[in-house]
């Protein structure tokens, strides 16, 4: 299911201002931190993350040409805020929700339920 775009400009003035600030609530809640491939400008965006053995992937609800998964495409690298931790990923690669299932290693079962069923984001942690 692919979220309308209504919602996403709905989410991007209200609810990620909010979900931001009350930090992460959810056990899939985290911010990717990515910069504007036009602007140049920093930003935080709140999603749902989840862990891999060598990285994350992340799902993509308002489809391919959302601004934050562009920008991480063009760039080739995100900083993702999760749990207290800092990550550098790059990288990045657009998969189907189903190719990326087996890469997740925690809350699969949350994964699962999910329900945007597009496509994720796969990225890998960069060497320290």
């Amino acid at each position: 299911m692919r979220v309308p775009r209504a919602v996403a400009k709905f989410n991007r003035r209200i609810t990620n201002p909010l979900a931001l600030a009350l930090g992460g609530w959810a056990p899939t809640m985290g911010v990717l931190e990515h910069v504007g491939r036009k602007s140049g400008k920093r930003y935080r965006t709140p999603l749902n993350i989840f862990d891999s053995a060598d990285g994350v992937v992340v799902l993509i609800g308002y489809g391919t040409e959302s601004h934050w998964v562009q920008n991480v495409l063009a760039s080739g690298s995100a900083t993702v805020h999760k749990g207290g931790k800092t990550v550098r990923v790059g990288n990045p690669r657009i998969v189907s929700k189903a190719e990326a299932e087996p890469l997740v290693t925690s809350l699969r079962f949350l994964y699962r339920l999910h329900p945007y069923n597009e496509a994720a984001l796969v990225m890998t942690a960069d060497e320290p």
